[in-house]
């Protein structure tokens, strides 16, 4: 008898051993590995991030159709090789069903490559580079924000609305950067007079480029600057006495986590994005009650997306009911969406990027007199990037 036990306690472990070499779950979970900054002057974005990740995996009750949710958090720590390994860490040792997170471009291009050549399913729930897009599309990436033009390409349009002929522009110079001024620059009918590409991430003092600025005979002024760039800009453009003096317009400069710090300085400066707190769909009720009874805030973007990242990746475990390693039916599962976006309606292009709405929004004080953005009007609507057309797959 006990040679008999000894001889099913091997067994049961030889069993184990080939299934970790297989990789994937363990029997009984979903593995998500989610990438995103947790240090440094970036962090908020990424604690945001993961409060949402962790609020949809409290509302799916910690499972996805039979499979338990594990999460793994993994900090990129605001640098591309790093995000790599991190990527790689993910893929090798843990062996994740799915990656997810990402705030920046330069990041997720660092880790792309190593992610979808292991067949592990890439969700990005905010970095959209063009690259990505068009030329570089793949069958394991998807995508739960949008492509980094679009939403200034909706901003371009909030400038020709707004009558303003002559723009100024300054941006970071990495990937996302480059993207949001080629996307403003798309639907913008007058005359870009000036062009400052500033350096990433290690500029803050931007004196030099709203100088050139207020010399240029703008009509308004253009910025995208992310984070604690926004931040900085936004004061920095207050205290040159631009603000009353020259327009602001802005993508991804102020948010639910910049406002806190930016305060009234942030009042009447228009913005654009896919996703505002006040969309009236059932599903972003849900979130954002809860997100605020939770955390006393509001919710940014950045956890609009990665709640979506994480209710995508539930619809197609429940489709394939959790057989994870049929990885045909999983993709052919995200591509459908059957899930209840924040955003509402909800579908993805060939090349895996949303196809949706873009909204103006502002700066407003609530009945708490808490300052959060609403939104004006739609600007875009059933919207679909421009680099799709480059992308193989249909």
């Amino acid at each position: 008898m006990k040679a008999a036990m000894i001889g099913l306690t091997a067994a049961l472990a030889m069993l184990a051993a080939e299934a970790a070499a297989q990789g994937g779950s363990a029997p009984g979970k979903v593995k998500i590995g989610f990438v995103s900054t947790y240090t440094g002057p970036q962090a908020a974005i990424g604690a945001d991030m993961k409060n949402s990740v962790e609020l949809a995996v409290q509302h799916l009750g910690g499972k996805m159709g039979n499979l338990a949710i594990e999460m793994i958090y993994e900090d990129d720590g605001f640098k591309p090789e790093v995000g790599k390994q991190k990527s790689e860490k993910l893929i090798e040792a843990d062996k994740v069903d799915f990656i997810a997170g990402f705030i920046w471009s330069n990041v997720l291009l660092a880790s792309y490559k190593p992610i979808v050549d292991s067949q592990t399913f890439l969700i990005s729930a905010n970095a959209g580079p063009s690259q990505i897009a068009g030329e570089l599309c793949s069958p394991w990436f998807f995508s739960t924000s949008w492509q980094n033009d679009q939403t200034p390409m909706a901003m371009g349009e909030v400038l020709n609305k707004d009558g303003i002929k002559k723009l100024y522009v300054v941006a970071p110079n990495y990937p996302a950067g480059r993207d949001m001024v080629a996307g403003v620059k798309r639907t913008f009918k007058g005359l870009v007079v000036g062009e400052d590409m500033t350096k990433w991430p290690g500029q803050l003092d931007f004196a030099a480029e709203l100088s050139k600025a207020k010399a240029s005979g703008a009509d308004a002024i253009f910025t995208f600057f992310p984070g604690a760039h926004g931040v900085q800009f936004l004061t920095q453009y207050a205290q040159a006495g631009l603000k009353g003096q020259i327009p602001l317009y802005t993508t991804y400069t102020i948010d639910a986590l910049s406002l806190p710090l930016q305060k009234d300085l942030a009042l009447d400066v228009p913005g654009t994005q896919s996703w505002v707190n006040d969309l009236p769909n059932e599903a972003n009720k849900k979130y954002v009650a809860d997100f605020k009874k939770k955390h006393g805030t509001y919710p940014s973007f950045y956890g609009a997306q990665s709640y979506d990242a994480i209710m995508l990746i539930d619809s197609a475990v429940r489709a394939t009911g959790g057989n994870l390693k049929n990885k045909d039916a999983v993709r052919a599962a995200l591509k459908k969406a059957d899930f209840k976006s924040v955003r509402g309606a909800f579908k993805f292009g060939n090349n895996h990027f949303p196809i949706q709405n873009f909204y103006q929004q502002t700066v407003v004080k609530d009945a708490q007199g808490m300052l959060t953005l609403k939104t004006v009007a739609p600007i875009l609507t059933d919207h679909q990037d421009s680099y799709a057309a480059k992308c193989s797959m249909k």
